[in-house]
Parts: structure tokens; C-alpha cells; sequence
């Protein structure tokens, strides 16, 4: 009996250590992540950093085609197949969180020690807001201001340390900076028939003291007249309507446009290619003392409702914003968040541009937040298009731009 009793109390020893281990083992918790982000962009090396922890959680990355986030991430969604993190271009965060599939951070929020609502710029914070509450997480932001340069100011005899505040000495300076004898346009925007064009037009309509929601208020009209004027006077290439920034910057570059519409995307690249003196300044303004606005841009973290391991993926967001200061320095891209300040490069043009993006961005507006965003958007991008070909005048684009909008909103 004896034998026996110490022969059963032996075998519910190695039980328990059997249980203890598995137990153990179950608590090494592997997340999935889906983001566009490709190896020398933030999320596959916050990634790896996180992995090298060994915290018992572990992420598995996967790189995703821009045309997919949405139609991959809401099929997955509806079958189950979802990741637990995936990172989405700001104006399509309404869509997921208005349909239940990102979970409310709000809670998690509230305890968190590391991600806190008031170190954000408001339109990043907006961005991931959906009824009052946060589905998710700024993960950078950018925004666009006016580059212009300096030397082909001085040459058409144009003060550089005054570049245009407004947008009538936006159209003046263009007409006096473009020379078709040496192939130079006044101003390079883009004026795309993709999101890149809404993304452009939609400061100047706000500016006008428009909005997505009244996109043919009279000073969004204005707006789009100026554009007109800058088109049909050719003060822009004609390719404004099919090029995208990035190409539409390349031009400033190369010294084939005298002032360009961008982002601080372009700073490595011009510090590298532009061989002339350049600045840049905050988009103008209607009229001196007007309110101020910008386009924001970049991505957000989100969390599918659907993960099995909320917890544990909201620990990764909150390393993935521990490490934001770094965001600049060792990816280009600016942080979200107004409390962290971005230390000097060391390369005066580069540093004086950056000090003005972080200006701008105090006036970034989110685009929407709607869940039908694509649907207003593309309202707004054949508006714009319809205008600047001479289809429509550009009160009756914007006019059926907002009939078709209306019809969205309901």
C-alpha cells in the first residue's frame, strides 16, 4: 500500500510538472501583424525589436500591397481570419471601427502609462476616434506645406525671406517665378485623380471655411478657382492632373518648378538632390489672419476585434509608441505626437524645413473621419478634375461633388 501511495503521489508530481510546463508554454502568445511598411520602414523593425524581448509574446509580420489593406482586411475580418494588429491609412480607420471590427482601446487607454491622448497632435488623435471612443493608436503622421527656391526668387528679383502667405501672392510670385523659355513652372502640386488629389485640395477648401461635409462653400470654390487660374495660366505643368506628389516634387528638384506642394517626405531626397538654396514655408492662407489648415497623412495602429490576445497586443502598442522618438531619426517620419521633440540633424536647410512641418502640422485636419471616406473622396477627386479640364466651372463641380457627398452622408 505504501509503494502504491508513493508510486501515485510520484506520478501526481511529474503531472504537476508536466501541467506547469505546458501552462508556461501557453503563456508564449504569438500575434499576427499586418502592415504596408517594408524593411526600412518603422513596423517590421519595431517589430523585430519587440521579438528580441522574449516576453512571452511574439509577433508575426506580414508585409501587405497598398490596393489590398481594405478588401484583404475586411475579408479576413468577415472570416475570422483577421490579424490581431494591422497598421491603416488614417482615412480608412472610420470604416473598420464604424463596423465593429477594430476593438475599442478606450479602456485600455485610460490605464495605460505609455499612450496618452493629450501628448497627440489633435488630427492624428481624431483620426482613430469613432463615436467618442479610441479604436486605435496614431502610429505617424505628415502633413504639407509650400517648398520653395530661394535662388529663383532672388533672380526674379523676389524677396526670399518672404515667401507667399496668402494665395493671391501665391498666383503673383508663380507668375513672376515661371519662364517658359527655361522650362520652370511657377508651383508643382498635384492634382491626381487618386486620393493624393483630395489630399492636396482638401486644406485649401477648409481653409475657404469649407469642409468634406460642405465642400462647395464659397471659399472651397474660391479654391478651386485659383487652382483653375494656376492651370489654365500655366503656372503649373499640365501633368498636375495625372502625377502623384512624389513626381509632381521631382520637378522642384530638378529645377523645373519654382515652388512645390509636399511633405516632409521629401526632406532626405532634397537635401540629396536639389542643388540650389530652398525653404519652406506654411501653406498660404486665403487672406492674411485666415484660419489655417493641412492635409495629415500616415498610418494608425488598430487591434481586430476578432484577436484572441487583446491584451498582449495592446502591450506591443505600447512599445510600438514607446519608441516613436526614434521615429524621425531612424525612419524619416515624423512622430504623432506634439511632446516629443525631434533633435537637430545637423543639416541646416533640413532642419529649419522640419521646424516648419511641425508648425503645420499644430493645423493638420483628418480626412473625415466617414466610414464611406473612398466614396467622398472620389467625389472630390472628379470635381477637381472636371474643373481643371474646363468640363465644369468650378462652383458647379463642387456643387454636384456635394449633391453626390450628401447622398453618402445621408
Amino acid at each position: 500500500m505504501a509503494i502504491r501511495k508513493y508510486a501515485i503521489l510520484g506520478a501526481l508530481a511529474l503531472a504537476g510538472v508536466s501541467l506547469f510546463s505546458l501552462s508556461a508554454k501557453a503563456e508564449d502568445v504569438t500575434l499576427t501583424l499586418w502592415s504596408l511598411d517594408k524593411d526600412t520602414q518603422p513596423a517590421p523593425n519595431l517589430v523585430k525589436e519587440f521579438n528580441a524581448q522574449n516576453n512571452g509574446i511574439k509577433i508575426e509580420y506580414r508585409l501587405i500591397q497598398f490596393d489590398d489593406v481594405v478588401t484583404e482586411a475586411m475579408r479576413a475580418y468577415a472570416t475570422g481570419q483577421a490579424p490581431d494588429i494591422i497598421a491603416v491609412d488614417n482615412p480608412e480607420h472610420a470604416l473598420f471601427s464604424s463596423r465593429g471590427a477594430f476593438l475599442d482601446l478606450t479602456d485600455m487607454i485610460a490605464k495605460s502609462t505609455v499612450i496618452k491622448p493629450e501628448n497627440y497632435f489633435p488630427g492624428p488623435l481624431k483620426s482613430v476616434e469613432w463615436d467618442g471612443k479610441y479604436f486605435g493608436v496614431p502610429k505617424a503622421t505628415n502633413t504639407i506645406a509650400l517648398y520653395y527656391n530661394k535662388d529663383m526668387f532672388k533672380a526674379k528679383g523676389l524677396d526670399p525671406a518672404k515667401p507667399p502667405q496668402t494665395w493671391d501672392e501665391l498666383v503673383e510670385d508663380a507668375r513672376k517665378l515661371t519662364d517658359p523659355a527655361k522650362n520652370v513652372y511657377g508651383l508643382a502640386f498635384s492634382a491626381k485623380a487618386n486620393e493624393e488629389g483630395t489630399f492636396q485640395f482638401l486644406p485649401w477648401a477648409q481653409m475657404g471655411g469649407g469642409s468634406y461635409e460642405h465642400i462647395n462653400a464659397d471659399g472651397a470654390v474660391k479654391a478651386l478657382e485659383i487652382w483653375k487660374t494656376i492651370m489654365d495660366e500655366k503656372l503649373a505643368s499640365p501633368d498636375t492632373l495625372t502625377r502623384g506628389q512624389w513626381d509632381s516634387t521631382g520637378t522642384f528638384n530638378s529645377g523645373n518648378a519654382a515652388m512645390a506642394i509636399s511633405g516632409p517626405w521629401e526632406l532626405d531626397r532634397m537635401t540629396q538632390e536639389a542643388k540650389f538654396d530652398w525653404g519652406v514655408t506654411l501653406l498660404p492662407v486665403p487672406k492674411e489672419g485666415a484660419e489655417r489648415s493641412s492635409a495629415m497623412g500616415d498610418f494608425n495602429w488598430a487591434i481586430f476585434a476578432t484577436s484572441k490576445h487583446p491584451a498582449e497586443a495592446f502591450k506591443a502598442l505600447e512599445y510600438f509608441a514607446s519608441q516613436d522618438d526614434k521615429m524621425f531619426k531612424n525612419f524619416g517620419q515624423l512622430p504623432a505626437r506634439s511632446d516629443i521633440s525631434i533633435p537637430e540633424s545637423g543639416q541646416p536647410l533640413k532642419d529649419a524645413a522640419l521646424k516648419v512641418f511641425l508648425e503645420q502640422l499644430k493645423y493638420a485636419k483628418p480626412r473625415g473621419p466617414h466610414p464611406q471616406w473612398p466614396k467622398i473622396s472620389k467625389a472630390i477627386q472628379d470635381a477637381i478634375q472636371a474643373a481643371l479640364t474646363g468640363q465644369m466651372s468650378p462652383k458647379d463641380a463642387l456643387d454636384q461633388a456635394a449633391d453626390k457627398i450628401k447622398a453618402v452622408l445621408g
